[in-house]
């Protein structure tokens, strides 16, 4: 079976059940001008056609805040939830680091235009997806799209409330993060079982669920087109040099030991990008977003780039492998504290970041065919 048969096999048959960066031309990324410098024009996605939806595709994320206000309540989220980390009183000490931090984040955000472009990036996947079912699967339109973000509005429990206002027949919980973990993707999950759980009651919708596609064949694609994009900006006599760091949020090792799947998920990715590539430049696998002292998974990003430099390696490229669409972590770490602050301290002669999937059409594509991985969830 063709693989966008399989995607509309999957719907129709799966189980029922109830900023422009104004700096020097070696650290510029074409990412931050994409992600930042065009305004949405996308439109809201709970503002789509006034119709009943058959199918329902829910997005998860983890989502970011719109605007400065929005800081502290998205951190506050964060930080309370405890699929994502475990603290000790974490009703008091969540709120304390919460208050804590917020100004910091707060500056952070306003040096990429005052808040994260997640949203705008999702909405525009989200149209170009249901568009290209709509046209494609007749038999399970109309399809609708909700955002369902943990720690920012739209929250999940709310787009769970207007897919059941809206009728939905049939709802797909969709993962927007291609390799699966318990903090991520199942903390997501796990908000859809509390929403019904908590009301004691069962969905009126037939639900389903996408919680990972790490080496889907187009997700690989993208990536690896996006990479070839930039490597073409490196100087030619440079360009075989550059060493490629496929960068991904990190996590606590706590989290690892108990075994976690994410750290092998994202080393699968990466493995099917350099085959794509046919292993055309030297690569490693980092993380970055360490937060705390405790021990998290390494090597850390930042390490890893001083220590290239130290032996002579001053053509790097970043590549964010876990990360489908720009965010704090990519447009100020990678773009501001890597490229630029380190790059310069380091005596990095090139520095370059490949551009997030963002509105790449052919990523639209990618979740048209994405059907394995499905699960019951209740």
């Amino acid at each position: 079976m063709g693989s966008v048969a399989r995607l509309f096999h999957f719907i129709r048959y799966s189980s029922t059940i109830n900023h422009s960066l104004n700096v020097p031309f070696r650290w510029r990324s074409t990412a931050a001008a994409a992600a930042i410098a065009k305004p949405s024009t996308q439109h809201d996605p709970q503002s789509q056609e006034n119709r009943k939806p058959k199918t329902g595709i829910l997005m998860l994320n983890m989502g970011g805040p719109e605007k400065l206000d929005d800081v502290h309540d998205f951190l506050f989220r964060l930080f309370m939830d405890r699929d994502l980390m475990t603290l000790p009183v974490q009703n008091k000490l969540g709120p304390f680091i919460a208050k804590r931090r917020t100004p910091k984040i707060q500056e952070q955000y306003s040096k990429i235009g005052g808040g994260s472009p997640i949203k705008k990036w999702t909405t525009m996947q989200g149209e170009g997806m249901v568009k290209l079912l709509d046209e494609m699967s007749r038999e399970t339109a109309p399809h609708k799209f909700y955002i369902g973000f943990r720690y920012v509005h739209p929250l999940t429990e709310s787009a769970i409330e207007e897919m059941e206002r809206d009728g939905v027949e049939r709802a797909v919980a969709f993962t927007q993060y291609p390799q699966y973990s318990c903090s991520t993707t199942g903390s997501s999950l796990n908000a859809i079982y509390r929403y019904y759980s908590d009301r004691g009651e069962r969905p009126k919708m037939r639900w389903s669920v996408i919680d990972r596609w790490p080496t889907h064949p187009l997700l690989i694609e993208c990536f690896a087109q996006h990479v070839l994009n930039e490597l073409e900006k490196f100087p030619a006599e440079k360009r075989d040099d550059v060493v490629i760091l496929f960068s991904a949020h990190s996590l606590p090792m706590s989290v690892v030991n108990r075994g976690d799947p994410y750290p092998q998920e994202v080393g699968a990715t990466v493995q099917r990008v350099m085959e794509r590539l046919q292993h055309c430049n030297p690569y490693r696998l980092v993380w970055q977003s360490k937060v705390g002292p405790m021990p998290w998974l390494g090597p850390q990003t930042d390490e890893v780039i001083k220590g290239l430099c130290q032996r002579g390696k001053k053509n790097i490229l970043l590549v964010p492998i876990a990360f489908t669409s720009d965010h704090i972590e990519t447009l100020h770490e990678l773009d501001i504290e890597y490229s630029q602050v380190l790059g310069e301290e380091c005596g990095v002669e090139n520095i370059r970041r490949a551009e997030s999937l963002n509105g790449n059409p052919l990523f639209f594509k990618v979740r048209l065919i994405i059907g394995r991985g499905e699960r019951r969830l209740n």
